[in-house]
């Protein structure tokens, strides 16, 4: 087991450093850079390589619809080359809100678009050069654009010839996909007790798919660990949190945290969250 914890995007990220740099020596092994519509995650990894010697460094996450597989690509073999091998790459389909209200890019073939960008990445990572001829196009043929384009492998020697590939996934198709093609999974708000429940199908369908080229699947399931007598007091740490995802990361009916929420047993709680913060009531 490997002890991690997320860099949030909020608040300024040079002290949150500092502060990675401290909990490195006392045995961190791994922090993962968040974005959301904040601050971009690669600029604070790359600040993040140069503090720190041993902590692994992970996007969590880069959406897979913002940036092309050869930009994401790119990141990739940066961060790695100037961390020493320490890069991990957390992908996911981030949601609607995000994607066409900051992005303006319609949020379309999520599933499709994340396993191309995994296989990309890997040939890409093994110098081979990019192509594609699924939802992503490249290079664009005869015809589009100029007529110019010609498969490309990257320029620079990457550090390693492949990175870890990590998905966030909640939904049974979107798990079970990432149980079959990615090297880790990032669950959010994740209830061990109820997870064989939720997703254990899912997990298992993607499993049998898996090719034995890969490593077991690895998981990064999170959790808010804080230390203190005043229990309520402790557990307000965690509250705004769960409100934003359950109550405000997205609208009513299409909030895939709220859903999972309900998917645990707690409608009613759900609902109440949504309604109250969605009415501005967010305290």
């Amino acid at each position: 087991m490997k002890l991690s914890m997320p860099l949030m995007y909020a608040g300024n990220p040079r002290e949150s450093a500092d502060q990675v740099a401290a909990l490195e020596k006392a045995g961190l092994d791994q922090v993962w850079v968040a974005e959301a519509y904040g601050f971009d995650s690669p600029t604070l990894m790359g600040y993040l390589a140069a503090k720190t010697e041993t902590v692994e460094i992970g996007a969590g996450i880069l959406n897979v619809f913002s940036r092309t597989p050869g930009a994401l690509l790119q990141t990739a073999a940066g961060l790695d080359n100037v961390s020493g091998g320490r890069a991990i790459l957390g992908l996911g389909a981030s949601g609607p809100q995000v994607i066409e209200g900051f992005h303006g890019l319609p949020y379309e073939k999520p599933l499709g678009r994340t396993r191309e960008v995994i296989d990309i990445i890997r040939r890409g990572m093994r110098r081979e050069p990019l192509t594609s001829d699924g939802i992503f196009t490249i290079p664009l043929p005869e015809g589009q654009g100029l007529g110019l384009g010609k498969p490309l492998k990257i320029l620079t020697h990457p550090e390693r010839d492949s990175v870890p590939l990590w998905v966030a996934a909640l939904g049974d198709k979107n798990v079970a996909m990432t149980a079959e093609v990615a090297d880790g999974w990032l669950p959010f708000l994740f209830l061990p007790e109820k997870a064989k429940e939720v997703w254990g199908e899912s997990l298992a369908k993607g499993a049998a798919k898996r090719s034995a080229d890969l490593a077991p699947l690895q998981i990064s399931a999170g959790g808010m660990l804080t230390i203190g007598e005043d229990v309520k007091g402790m557990l307000d740490f965690a509250r705004p949190l769960y409100a934003l995802y359950v109550g405000g990361m997205g609208a009513r009916g299409k909030n895939f945290y709220n859903e999972l929420a309900c998917q645990y047993g707690y409608e009613k709680e759900a609902k109440q969250i949504q309604d109250l913060y969605l009415d501005g009531k967010k305290k």
